[in-house]
């Protein structure tokens, strides 16, 4: 992913108005991200634990969109898997709900999936941090084929949140 900047992260925005963009949270420290090893970039507003964010390059664009995480309930504790990058982790999954763009959303309408806690589904991939509870499924797939793969799970969520 090529590194950006807090102007493009905030202007990316798909779901969310221009004041909310200007006000939320942008991760300190953009320039010391891997940025040659992220397929995203995901963040969760250290002032509202519930938010999180996710930008990327689609269609030669940036786009971002803002996420909500509630709070983890009982059984969230136990194993589950992220649906971007297929990481098992025991209690590292969070439900993330996007308020869906446009007039949809403004209705309340809103999209919702599975994924790493901590949003760092392409460190996982890459084997550069460990899941919680250390386990790892065994793919016969490549490295390429599963940051392919992460590509497209978040390119066919963002195409959900802007339907």
């Amino acid at each position: 992913m090529k590194p950006l900047t807090e102007p493009e992260i905030r202007t990316a925005f798909v779901n969310c108005t221009k004041g909310e963009a200007k006000r939320l949270a942008v991760p300190r420290g953009l320039a010391d991200r891997p940025w040659d090893a992220l397929d995203f970039l995901g963040w969760r507003d250290p002032q509202a634990p519930g938010r999180a964010y996710l930008a990327t390059e689609l269609d030669g664009r940036t786009r971002a969109v803002a996420l909500r995480s509630p709070a983890p309930a009982p059984w969230q504790a136990r194993r589950s898997m992220c649906s971007v990058c297929l990481t098992p982790h025991a209690g590292g999954v969070s439900l993330m709900v996007a308020p869906k763009a446009g007039t949809a959303g403004q209705r309340g309408n809103s999209v919702g999936t599975y994924i790493c806690s901590d949003l760092e589904c392409s460190l996982y991939v890459r084997g550069r941090k460990d899941p919680a509870g250390g386990a790892r499924i065994h793919e016969s797939l490549t490295l390429e084929e599963k940051i392919q793969r992460i590509e497209g799970n978040v390119a066919t969520f963002l195409a959900k949140v802007v339907a």
